[in-house]
């Protein structure tokens, strides 16, 4: 049997090395991963104590191509945050963009059969030149890059939710191959719930926040709530709702269930005369438009106090050229009439999301893992990290020798093994109808890329 080799880069805890070996050995192949590069500290602990590692390499910037053994695959879930929309979105500007060069050399000098790369789905439309463009700039400039390889390359959004997990969590997958275009398109749909994954009869946690979601809610109601309080809806809860920063009366919830609505309309930037921003401290005057009240200053400083509301300035856009090109950020602007705003976000509370055992998790983030709570009998208690990893498909004989908050950060940048596996299945399917006697120093050049 013929020993498929391949190449993990920018490994994490090795979901793509899972999802590819489990294909290829179902297609009857051997496989061995003769080099890894990862530079993250926990996210090598938890690689050693899953995997062998003949070659283990850091930065893959650092490693010269002659370095490099001989393989037929390159896995590559290079970093996102250029492109997420998480991040600044500065794309090939951010020095961390340029990681997908170190793929474009290692291909290039090494000519595997093929690779299978991962990223967040904002890199398609990222650096947009046209609204009704498929493909952003950056996505076009990897593609054409591939191309002039002799690949011949297919992309598509894939979605967790569809192959047996119970996340919503969209990637971009690019595969490319020498001897044929592989179909991303007509995978069987498989669907999950949150409740099979769950472990169960584990203690609840014990804090003043999850004792007063409990005291105004019952664990049903709880179900699939997310607890901030710049946003709202059906399923959102405020720290007001439940009396977080201390007693609000119903007039004063009734402001402030007004003021998160109309803080986001366009018309104040208009007449304040800043660039539209997503939520702009307003005045009392113009606080009053919309609720009158005699006692309105009193109640709204209270809020202040309390810190529901933050007294603060509107923040004007700044452009600034650097050599690595334009970035835009927002900043006070004093000489613009403060007003209140609110103050916490997603991120402000121990709790950002109570899952719905019935449903799926949101998009799973390194920044957030840790404030999602599952109801476990008559209370809360956070996630295990075991159930992160199912959430990802991992198998259960995956070791996580870290902390929890060190799992849940790899969790939140890591691949859903599930989709690489289904992925990978038609890439080992293409190796092996292929003729690889063929000199690849015959094959077509130029390739057409498309999103099958």
């Amino acid at each position: 049997m013929k020993t498929v080799r391949f190449i993990d880069l920018f490994a994490g805890i090795g979901g793509l090395r899972l999802g590819f070996e489990e294909a290829f050995k179902n297609a009857g192949l051997k496989t061995e991963c003769v080099m890894t590069s990862e530079i993250k500290p926990h996210a090598l602990k938890v690689l050693e104590a899953n995997f062998s590692h003949d070659y283990f390499v850091g930065d893959i910037s650092k490693v010269k191509n002659e370095k490099i053994p001989d393989f037929d695959f390159l896995l590559g879930g290079f970093p996102c945050q250029p492109f997420s929309a998480g991040g600044k979105r500065l794309g090939f500007v951010d020095t961390r963009g340029t990681l997908f060069f170190e793929i474009e050399r290692i291909l290039a000098e090494k000519k595997p059969y093929g690779f299978i790369l991962e990223n967040v789905e904002g890199l398609v439309k990222h650096d947009l030149e046209n609204k009704k463009d498929e493909e952003g700039r950056t996505l076009r400039v990897i593609l054409d890059k591939l191309q002039l390889l002799g690949y011949k390359v297919s992309w598509k959004i894939l979605n967790a939710a569809d192959f047996g997990l119970p996340q919503e969590r969209k990637r971009i997958f690019i595969v490319g191959a020498l001897s044929q275009q592989v179909g991303l398109s007509d995978f069987p749909v498989k669907k999950n719930k949150i409740k099979n994954i769950l472990e169960q009869g584990l203690p609840p946690m014990k804090s003043k926040f999850a004792d007063l979601l409990l005291t105004y809610f019952s664990i049903e109601q709880l179900h699939g709530k997310s607890i901030k309080d710049k946003r709202g809806g059906e399923d959102n809860i405020h720290s007001w709702d439940i009396e977080f920063k201390g007693s609000v009366t119903k007039e004063q919830t009734q402001i402030l269930n007004k003021l998160f609505k109309e803080r986001r309309k366009k018309q104040w930037c208009a007449e304040i005369g800043i660039d539209w921003m997503d939520g702009i401290p307003l005045t009392l005057e113009q606080i009053k438009t919309f609720h009158d009240s005699p006692n309105l200053k009193a109640m709204l400083d209270d809020l202040v106090e309390k810190k529901y509301l933050r007294f603060e300035h509107p923040k004007s856009l700044v452009t600034e050229h650097t050599l690595f090109g334009t970035k835009t950020y927002r900043l006070e602007n004093k000489a613009l009439n403060p007003g209140y705003n609110i103050v916490s976000g997603k991120l402000s509370y121990e709790i950002n999301k109570v899952m719905d055992p019935n449903g799926i998790a949101p998009t799973l983030v390194a920044t957030d893992m840790a404030r999602l709570v599952v109801p476990d009998g008559n209370g809360l208690r956070r996630m295990t990290l075991r159930e992160g990893l199912r959430l990802f498909g991992y198998p259960e004989w995956i070791k996580m020798p870290v902390t929890d908050d060190e799992g849940f950060d790899l969790l939140g940048n890591t691949v859903a093994v599930s989709v690489v596996a289904a992925v990978a299945e038609r890439l080992a399917d293409a190796y092996n109808s292929s003729t690889l006697s063929e000199p690849r120093s015959n094959q077509v050049k130029s390739l057409p890329v498309a999103a099958l």
